[in-house]
């Protein structure tokens, strides 16, 4: 059975950007670094989710000034709602960019959604976890199991259904993904009601310590290992009239990955007091040494990995078999660093003649 396709109605866009403003609150770390010369900086709102670990850069990029560098001056909102709200607040221009995984945002840009991907910010925050004596060692292993997962189009669910489709088990048929509340898992798992665990970090990576369970499978192997999971996205407006702006936020970005790439150690102090739960310094720069936030993929690079993942979900039926791969990739990251771009964001996929209306 193919995953649920998300409603692009003007009820649900509504519900989404309900929930976005319900979620909204001025970071504390703005105040923290204020220019004299801040009325000359350019204002944009970014979206940002703060109990993500792997969104730490963001924490970085205010408190040591990288937006400021360029020219800056980021209003963060914290968004706690569903990403696929995020992307709709993005995309409407209740937000002028923010971070998402690409495997959550890639179908509702295929229904037309007005976002651009301008950087891929790193791998490595999914994982599949299974107790010791489960005898799950690998994805095939799940055949005939149940597995946690916070919902049923979860970028997370998808990314391991990948991994099934690839070895010709029916992901959707011979594998039973349960849904639970994500502080629930660890419940779950202990009363027998699903023999593995398919998640993000920071919960991943505290589960897997907590309870000693083994990591079956993550995003970082094979040809993994070299593609992002997680992307900035900017309202396709703002890339195609002020061009400028957005390669300044692009390149704040990717200073700010590298910084916690160099610094994950000072990233976990900065970010500590964000994270609920009372989570220690060395928790958290143990799981950014864990990322891959060297690897802040642009444009042609971007676009391979874009092309990857729009093929891959088309092997569990999340994208249709007919889009085009590459136009995709084509359509919707632009060229912004280093070169100007000449991207024409056009407001509807069925312009492009090689894919599907």
């Amino acid at each position: 059975m193919a995953l649920q396709q998300l409603s692009l109605s003007r009820r649900a866009l509504l519900r989404g950007l309900g929930l976005f403003s319900a979620s909204v609150a001025v970071n504390p770390l703005l105040s923290s670094n204020v220019f004299a010369d801040e009325k000359s900086l350019k204002t944009i709102k970014l979206a940002w989710g703060q109990t993500a670990v792997c969104q730490s850069p963001i924490s970085v990029a205010l408190k040591q000034g990288f937006f400021k560098k360029y020219g800056l001056n980021v209003e963060p909102v914290n968004f706690s709602g569903p990403t696929d709200a995020l992307l709709q607040a993005i995309a409407t221009g209740q937000a002028d960019g923010g971070i998402g995984m690409a495997l959550r945002w890639l179908k509702p840009l295929e229904q037309g959604f007005d976002v651009d991907l301008t950087v891929g910010t790193h791998g490595g925050c999914m994982r599949l976890l299974a107790p010791q004596n489960s005898g799950i060692r690998d994805v095939k292993d799940l055949v005939g199991k149940s597995v946690a997962v916070s919902d049923q189009a979860s970028p997370i669910r998808n990314f391991f259904a990948i991994q099934l489709a690839k070895q010709g088990i029916d992901p959707d048929k011979q594998v039973n993904w349960l849904q639970y509340p994500p502080d629930l898992f660890g419940e779950a798992l202990r009363k027998g009601e699903v023999q593995a665990l398919a998640t993000d970090d920071p919960q991943g990576w505290l589960l897997k310590k907590q309870h000693n369970l083994v990591e079956v499978d993550n995003n970082l192997k094979g040809e993994y290992a070299n593609l992002t999971c997680c992307v900035l996205g900017l309202r396709g407006s703002l890339v195609r009239d002020d061009p400028a702006t957005a390669r300044a936020i692009t390149q704040a970005i990717v200073d700010a990955q590298q910084w916690t790439a160099e610094h994950p150690d000072e990233t976990a102090k900065i970010f500590q007091p964000f994270v609920p739960g009372s989570v220690a310094v060395e928790d958290i720069a143990a799981m950014l040494k864990e990322h891959t936030h060297s690897h802040h993929s642009t444009g042609v690079q971007l676009r391979k990995e874009v092309a990857v993942y729009i093929d891959e979900l088309k092997k569990i039926n999340v994208i249709r078999p007919d889009t085009d791969a590459q136009r995709f990739a084509e359509h919707y990251v632009p060229e912004l660093l280093p070169a100007e771009s000449a991207h024409q964001h056009a407001s509807n996929m069925a312009h492009m003649s090689n894919m599907s209306s």
